[in-house]
């Protein structure tokens, strides 16, 4: 396990990470003391604790944004799937019945016999 040291609201942390994810969870850390830093700005000192709490609740609301936002994206993905299926199957019939015209209108009518 590699081993890094973030900062959130000026103090260090050492936390552990898989090899080869120690940039990743410094971004990640930066990110979330961005959030800190902007609640410590709006209220003040309010205990460390409760800043915690706040930009954790700030994170997840963004996060349930976004998954809706990703479930609606997904869903409209899955109706345009389904509307183009039932295009390729319009177009297979149409062109079946085209074929089925063609090969009536190009036949040889057969020799009358007398």
């Amino acid at each position: 396990m590699a081993q890094v040291t973030v900062s959130i609201d000026g103090k260090a942390y050492r936390m552990a990470c898989e090899e080869g994810q120690e940039a990743h969870l410094i971004e990640l850390a930066t990110q979330f003391d961005r959030y800190v830093g902007h609640l410590k700005g709006q209220f003040g000192e309010i205990g460390d604790l409760r800043l915690t709490v706040m930009a954790g609740i700030m994170v997840m609301d963004e996060m349930m944004e976004l998954r809706r936002r990703l479930a609606g994206l997904e869903a409209s993905h899955s109706g345009a799937a389904g509307r183009e299926e039932m295009l390729v199957t319009a177009i297979l019939e149409l062109t079946e019945r085209i074929n089925g015209v063609t090969r009536k209108l190009t036949a040889r009518p057969e020799p009358q016999q007398s």
